[in-house]
């Protein structure tokens, strides 16, 4: 996982937006992957409310796609 750096890119990785931050992520990741890149679950009890781009709530094991854009209760 990388925080915008351009590395991972290629045929094996996802751009990826957490609070309008692009994240390089592995295909296969999950959103609670996307949410420890983005520094956002620090523990158990910090677990916050994820929301696609259209509002609706997603799983922390819902599956990522190229261009997901994912937005959370707390924003760090």
């Amino acid at each position: 996982m990388s925080a915008d750096r351009g590395e991972n890119k290629g045929h094996n990785a996802l751009n990826v937006f957490v609070n309008g931050c692009h994240f390089h992520l592995a295909k296969g990741m999950t959103v609670r992957h996307a949410l420890l890149a983005g520094g956002m679950m620090l523990n158990n009890r910090e677990i916050p409310a994820v929301l696609d781009e259209w509002g609706n709530l997603i799983s922390l094991d819902g599956a990522l796609t190229e261009g997901t854009k994912l937005f959370t209760s707390k924003h760090g």
